[in-house]
């Protein structure tokens, strides 16, 4: 590459820095999303049940908790 060639001879506009530290940090984010995303594909029906299964649980008791009449 010959930017990288030339080091720091090259001026680089300050714009376009910007952009592309934005696009650098939008692909990390669809990579985090992209990896959760995997996650759940690796985990099973059951697994999913349970986990989800749990988190209503422990909704429904803090709700209690918060809001005992």
């Amino acid at each position: 590459n010959m930017i990288q060639m030339a080091g720091d001879d090259v001026d680089v506009p300050e714009e376009l820095l910007k952009m592309v530290d934005e696009d650098a940090t939008e692909e990390e984010e669809k990579d985090s999303i992209l990896g959760q995303m995997q996650n759940l594909q690796n985990m099973d029906m059951d697994q999913l049940k349970e986990k989800a299964s749990a988190t209503l649980t422990e909704m429904k008791s803090k709700a209690e908790e918060k809001c005992s009449v």
